[in-house]
């Protein structure tokens, strides 16, 4: 069975309308967030601010930055 492709950012408890922006915009894992700056995350529909915080905090952790 194929995993979905916003299998990782409901595992994390993201919003659907934050998951489908994520997706839209072929970033499927957090490590796929280096792809992007934080203004251009921002500025997505869907990605809310608590969404930002909580993508933040995992960064953090696994030592992941915005490009």
């Amino acid at each position: 069975m194929k995993p979905e492709p916003d299998q990782e950012w409901s595992r994390i408890g993201l919003s659907g309308p934050a998951r489908k922006a994520l997706v839209e915009a072929k970033l499927y894992r957090v490590s796929d967030l280096r792809k992007i700056s934080l203004d251009e995350l921002a500025a997505m529909p869907g990605i809310a601010k608590s969404t930002i915080a909580r993508l933040r905090v995992i960064m953090d952790a696994k030592k992941i930055r915005f490009r």
